[in-house]
């Protein structure tokens, strides 16, 4: 059905790629949309502060930094386009 169609907690699964021992990607992403509220609450939070989330550790924080880096620089473009 698309992205389009998908959860936020979803979403947050597919980047995240896989869970661990006994949770799975939706379980880690579903415990930061917990702690965090939304996804924007969620954006441009410290590194290692994400780390600390059940599933998430460093690489996986970086990750979606990187996604959400992604989405500023397409706004910041389409913004430019305008």
């Amino acid at each position: 059905m698309g992205a389009e169609h998908c959860s936020d907690a979803q979403l947050l699964a597919i980047l995240l790629g896989s869970g661990g021992r006994g949770y799975s990607a939706l379980d880690s992403a579903n415990a930061l949309l917990d702690k965090y509220g939304t996804l924007a609450g969620l954006m441009n939070r410290p590194l290692d502060e994400v780390a600390l989330t059940r599933g998430i550790k460093v690489v996986r924080a970086i990750r979606l930094a990187a996604a959400y880096e992604i989405c500023q620089r397409l706004l910041r473009e389409v913004a430019r386009d305008a």
